[in-house]
C-alpha cells in the first residue's frame, strides 16, 4: 500500500511536471485546447442567452432563417473547436504519458482527466446528433418554408445545446476545482 501510494504520489508529480521537457509545446497544446473550449462553451451561452431570446422578436420567415444561418455556422465553429480540443488534449494526454515513462513511473491517470474524457465524448454524440440529424432538418424546413418545422427543429436543438452547455460547465468547474489538468 505505501508502495502504492508512493508511485501515485510520484505519478501525480509526473502529470505536475509533464512540461519539463516540453514547456513550449505543452503550454502551446493546452491554450488551444482552452481556447477551442471557450469557444464551444461560449458560442452554446451566447446562442441560447442572447440570439435566441433576440430572435423572438423576429416573424418566424426570418426568425427561422436567421438561426439556420447562425446555426450553420456555429456548427461549423463547432467542428472546428471539438477537433482542436480533441488533438490538443490527446498530445497532452500524450506527453504527460511520455514523461511518466520517461520517469520509469505507470502512467496513473488522474480521476479528474477520465471525467473529462468521458464527457467531452458525451459532448461530441450530442453534438452530432445536431449537426447529423437536427440540422438538417432545420434546412429542409428552410428550404421548403415551413417555419412551424422549422421552429420544432429549433427547440430540438435548443434542448441538446442546453444539454451540452451544462456538461461544458460541469466540466470546467470539474476540472477547475477539483483537478489537475
Amino acid at each position: 500500500m505505501a508502495m502504492d501510494n508512493a508511485n501515485s504520489a510520484a505519478t501525480h508529480s509526473t502529470f505536475s511536471g509533464a512540461t519539463e521537457h516540453r514547456p513550449v509545446l505543452y503550454a502551446s497544446l493546452k491554450a488551444l485546447h482552452l481556447l477551442a473550449v471557450v469557444a464551444w462553451i461560449g458560442g452554446m451561452a451566447f446562442t441560447l442567452f442572447c440570439l435566441r431570446p433576440a430572435a423572438a422578436v423576429l416573424e418566424p420567415p426570418a426568425r427561422v432563417t436567421l438561426m439556420h444561418a447562425a446555426m450553420r455556422r456555429f456548427i461549423a465553429l463547432v467542428t472546428t473547436s471539438a477537433t482542436i480540443a480533441f488533438v490538443s488534449g490527446a498530445a497532452m494526454l500524450g506527453i504527460a504519458w511520455s514523461a511518466s515513462a520517461r520517469a520509469g513511473l505507470a502512467f496513473n491517470m488522474p480521476l479528474d482527466w477520465y471525467a473529462m474524457i468521458g464527457l467531452f465524448f458525451l459532448m461530441l454524440v450530442v453534438f452530432v446528433h445536431v449537426r447529423n440529424v437536427l440540422f438538417p432538418r432545420l434546412a429542409r424546413a428552410v428550404m421548403s418554408q415551413r417555419w412551424a418545422d422549422g421552429a420544432a427543429a429549433l427547440e430540438a436543438i435548443r434542448w441538446d445545446v442546453t444539454l451540452n452547455l451544462v456538461v461544458g460547465i460541469f466540466i470546467i468547474v470539474f476540472v477547475r476545482l477539483g483537478g489537475t489538468a
